[in-house]
């Protein structure tokens, strides 16, 4: 292994809150009981004193598994985020986007907002969000745009799956006729047992990846029209810039970002925050939460320095040290994500679908 490197922090994801308005088919909280909460204004005033440290600020970016609107402080937070020279960016379901919100969002100086949308039509929007928003939430969007005037980039988030991919093509339509700027396409993550048959990747993921690597995301041959790829690339910025390797790379780890839960807990990555099952094949895994430390009793920069941390998060960017459970799956080992049968301890990270470049968030 390489001789070991300080991790340079580029990019910052924060949890406002876990909690959320809308209970979605395809959400991890539906495989979860955690508790509920918000980030108070101690702890995130703290990581805005450290952050201002660093000699290249790195983007914040509110998000998590949590709607950062139901924050009520959320806009102080995207004002403060800005005053120490930050790039800013948020996920929404765009529901909560009223005129208000929008002029207070604009007004703090929000760089880009990203909103997720998976059906274009009321009932497909319906069968995924279990909640009938989208006529409410594409007026909010265009209203935004009024209001922006092009202050703010706008993302599009989807998820794919079966159920809503003929959706796809008017998704695309309308993030167009909305002016954004900015694209993310998924595939789903099963954390229940009813969205196996919604994949559009294989059962037993043995494709391997490109010997040059492969750029996010990957589906099942055929799946989805290649011409529409195609124009997703050409029409939008990805958040994918860099290539997954061939023996599969994190893609936080090799963004340069850490994520950091409601209540202070410093994780490698946004699935990890928090623990929750995932369903593969003929059986489920389980993925305990995992964090470096918590901001409560230390920094940033304490974390970052430690060398578990430092060579955990090597480990991550080569990613040949894990073992490829994706592809075998043929112990009893994958149904915890515990140790893997290369010696690993939690996490074991050669069961991700992130890692191999199925799942992407922006």
């Amino acid at each position: 292994m390489p001789a070991s490197k300080p991790f340079v922090l580029k990019k910052l994801y924060i949890e406002p809150t876990n909690r959320c308005n809308l209970d979605c088919r395809t959400c991890m909280r539906n495989s979860w009981d955690e508790r509920m909460g918000q980030m108070d204004a101690v702890l995130f005033d703290r990581i805005l004193a450290e952050v201002a440290q660093h000699q290249t600020i790195p983007t914040l970016f509110f998000g998590g598994i949590g709607e950062p609107l139901s924050h009520p402080h959320i806009v102080d937070m995207v004002a403060s985020a800005k005053k120490i020279g930050a790039q800013v960016e948020m996920i929404t379901n765009g529901i909560l986007l009223s005129e208000g919100m929008d002029q207070a969002l604009l007004n703090a100086g929000l760089d880009c907002l990203w909103v997720s949308i998976d059906g274009a039509h009321p009932e497909s929007y319906l069968d995924v969000r279990l909640g009938d928003h989208l006529p409410e939430i594409i007026d909010n969007l265009r209203r935004w745009q009024q209001l922006s005037g092009g202050q703010t980039e706008l993302g599009i988030t989807f998820v794919a799956m079966k159920r809503n991919l003929s959706d796809l093509p008017f998704v695309v339509k309308l993030a167009k006729d909305l002016g954004a700027k900015r694209f993310s396409i998924s595939n789903v993550e099963a954390y229940t047992p009813d969205l196996l048959e919604e994949r559009l990747y294989p059962d037993l993921v043995s494709v391997d990846i490109p010997e040059g690597g492969c750029r996010p995301p990957r589906f099942d041959e055929g799946a989805i029209n290649a011409a529409l790829l195609e124009e997703i690339r050409a029409s939008f910025s990805l958040p994918e810039p860099r290539l997954i390797p061939a023996k599969g790379g994190c893609p936080f780890s090799l963004r340069g970002s850490l994520s950091i839960r409601w209540d202070g807990s410093v994780g490698p990555c946004l699935p990890l925050l928090h623990s929750h099952t995932v369903h593969f094949r003929d059986y489920e895994r389980h993925w305990p939460a995992f964090f470096h430390g918590s901001l409560q009793d230390q920094s940033l920069t304490t974390i970052s320095q430690d060398e578990a941390f430092i060579d955990f998060h090597q480990r991550l960017q080569d990613f040949s040290g894990f073992a490829p459970c994706l592809s075998c799956n043929s112990c009893d080992l994958p149904s915890v994500n515990g140790e893997d049968c290369f010696g690993n301890f939690h996490p074991a990270c050669g069961g991700c679908l992130w890692a191999q470049g199925f799942i992407v968030c922006p």
